[in-house]
């Protein structure tokens, strides 16, 4: 009676052929890669066969935000635990009766325009995830004014004051992807540390792109930071801007 015989070989990737060495990764994805079978006598090889291991996605943890109100809102989402496997998605929003595709910004975020601003129906975005092992799907129900969240302020500039030793002048610029600041304001607060002191200050908030710094420590160099908010106080704060630094006035 003739048996047959297997040989198995672990490949990292299942593009690389058998070749008699290597060894097996720990845990489940070491059990993936190139398997053959051959002829108990001669060798040959009668079939090969590559298994890819992997599992049907999980919902997406999906997350949005309105960094460009009333422009747009940008979305994003994951999936835990990975899935292993090439995943599709298809991403949707509806408001009401209306449905329509957010447009695809990247491997895993979109984006879509056309919104109602204080409306009380939410918005429904819909990110169905697809692999050759199944489908999931996630949602997420939001108020369009509870998830504005600005970029951080630009261009932020720590001057000194000609003649003021304990005063810095601060300016700077709305973030450019706030579209309409004229009639959609920030407001902003300002944190501030010095060499020698670890824990930060913070002041605000301000209507304005500019503000005076006072009864700062003369001759000591400070380091500021900015953060914006809409201005009636929807959604939630940007993250601070990168520092800008800067000593006050020392003299001639």
């Amino acid at each position: 009676m003739n048996w047959l015989w297997v040989v198995a070989f672990v490949a990292p990737a299942c593009t690389v052929p058998y070749n008699g060495t290597g060894d097996r990764d720990n845990g489940d994805r070491g059990m993936g890669g190139n398997y053959s079978c051959h002829h108990p006598g001669t060798g040959e090889t009668w079939a090969t066969i590559c298994l890819r291991l992997g599992y049907p996605p999980s919902p997406p943890a999906i997350e949005c935000w309105a960094t460009s109100y009333p422009q747009a809102v940008n979305c994003s989402w994951a999936l835990t635990p990975d899935p292993l496997l090439d995943t599709n998605f298809v991403a949707t929003y509806r408001h009401g009766t209306d449905t329509g595709e957010c447009e695809r910004t990247g491997p895993w975020s979109c984006s879509f325009g056309d919104l109602q601003v204080f409306s009380l129906t939410p918005y429904v975005v819909n990110v169905t995830a697809v692999n050759p092992l199944g489908t999931a799907s996630g949602i997420l129900p939001f108020l369009l004014e509870n998830i504005i969240k600005p970029d951080p302020p630009e261009d932020l500039r720590v001057s000194p004051i000609p003649g003021e030793t304990t005063k810095l002048l601060l300016e700077w610029s709305p973030p450019a992807s706030w579209p309409f600041p004229e009639y959609f304001p920030l407001k902003y607060h300002l944190r501030y540390t010095w060499d020698n002191d670890s824990v930060p200050t913070t002041i605000g908030p301000f209507e304005l792109t500019s503000h005076i710094l006072t009864d700062v420590e003369p001759g000591t160099l400070h380091h500021i930071q900015v953060a914006a908010k809409e201005v009636a106080d929807f959604g939630e704060s940007s993250a601070w801007s990168p520092p800008a630094s800067g000593t006050p006035w020392e003299g001639p």
